[in-house]
């Protein structure tokens, strides 16, 4: 599994720390910055991890901020990305299991450390449940494709 990640300034603690959760897991991932606390506009760095992603380069993104907020919605801009905004590891392995969501965004402002650890490790350990949910993200797929031609 290789993972991108990627935060603006408020998320860069985070970051770091999951990081090392990362580490503990065993988890190969590129770090895209931002690489120090100093204010920076998070879609220069979310968007090339979702990027990275679309691209198949990386298994799963997770993107960091102050709420989540933004960054899911960076993320959700590049075709192909399915983001779920988390701020409890149930919705992040929901996310994973009936959304097939690919990049992961939190707010650090919003979770606490162990709760984004919980977070991150439902994300990455759950599975696309199929069935039901695969005309799902088949209509989200043609839904993507329209707006392209647009």
């Amino acid at each position: 599994m290789r993972v991108a990640i990627g935060s603006d300034h408020a998320g860069f603690e985070l970051k770091g720390l999951l990081c090392t959760l990362l580490d503990e897991l065993r988890v190969e991932y590129r770090d895209f910055g931002t690489y120090a606390p100093d204010p920076v506009d998070y879609p220069d760095f979310i968007a090339p991890v979702a990027r990275a992603v679309a691209r198949g380069d990386y298994d799963f993104g997770i993107v960091l901020g102050g709420s989540g907020t933004g960054e899911a919605i960076v993320a959700n801009k590049v075709r192909g990305i399915r983001c779920v905004e988390a701020a409890d590891p149930v919705v992040a392995r929901l996310g994973r299991e009936h959304n097939d969501a690919n990049v992961l965004a939190m707010g650090a402002r919003i979770s606490g450390v162990e709760v984004a650890r919980a977070c991150v490790r439902e994300f990455l350990s759950a599975e696309f449940q199929d069935g039901r949910h695969v005309q799902r993200i088949e209509k989200i797929a043609r839904i993507e494709a329209e707006e392209a031609r647009a």
